[in-house]
């Protein structure tokens, strides 16, 4: 950004468009009840998933539906639930979706705390900052404080506030924390953090495992698409 400040950080495809496809298969009720209320459907779905408790009874779920920029660089990764039983229903996989989309954020963290270091501060922005559920649940998964800031697109202000610096109209950068301000900072629950740190061992082992075999099931869908 400037010669003295660097952005690190790992770019993904899979966050907000999954929940909708979440929204598109699965949520055909919440629409409507929505629709009926003048809801967002994307706050029933996660009212849904709030029914389920942390982990979602054993259901993971990997969120590559469209490939994967950081932590992967794979185009032929695909997405998956592993666990599936009879007693999972649709709240579970909810869950399931939030939870996979905050589980590969936190590998992404951790690959860039190898270069930076231990995070000493996580501000969440972007359309799933407006969900407290999904806050509350990033604080649980990642087992660190989440604060929300005023500009729920910070992006843009960091773009601006850039620009401003670069033509001059501002001295330095101290002043952009007092710009970002703050709405809300979610501590994690520690009962629910450690059925996280639980769970994340087996979602990192299951993605070692089925990252080799992704070019293959990318080939047979390929193939079987042309026999169409």
């Amino acid at each position: 950004m400037t010669e003295q400040h660097w952005v690190v950080g790992g770019a993904v495809n899979n966050g907000g468009i999954i929940l909708r496809w979440l929204r598109d298969q699965f949520g055909d009720a919440e629409i409507m009840v929505a629709h009926r209320l003048g809801e967002d459907p994307y706050e029933l779905l996660a009212d849904l998933a709030a029914t389920v408790p942390p982990g979602a009874d054993g259901l993971i779920f990997h969120p590559y539906l469209l490939g994967e920029r950081a932590p992967l660089w794979d185009a032929n990764a695909r997405g998956s639930f592993f666990g599936l039983t009879i007693n999972h229903g649709k709240a579970h996989l909810a869950r399931a979706v939030l939870e996979g989309i905050l589980f590969n954020l936190l590998v992404v963290l951790r690959a860039v705390e190898d270069f930076t270091g231990k995070t000493k501060q996580i501000q969440a922005t972007g359309g799933f900052a407006r969900s407290l559920l999904w806050r509350q649940m990033m604080a649980d998964v990642f087992n660190q404080p989440i604060t929300i800031p005023k500009q729920h697109e910070s992006s843009c202000l960091g773009a601006a506030i850039l620009g401003l610096y670069a033509l001059k109209q501002i001295d330095n950068l101290d002043a952009s924390p007092m710009m970002i301000g703050a709405t809300h900072q979610h501590q994690p629950n520690l009962a629910d953090a450690a059925i996280y740190q639980k769970i994340m061992p087996l979602y990192a082992m299951l993605l070692d495992q089925f990252r080799s075999h992704y070019q293959t099931i990318a080939n047979l869908q390929a193939e079987l698409h042309r026999m169409q």
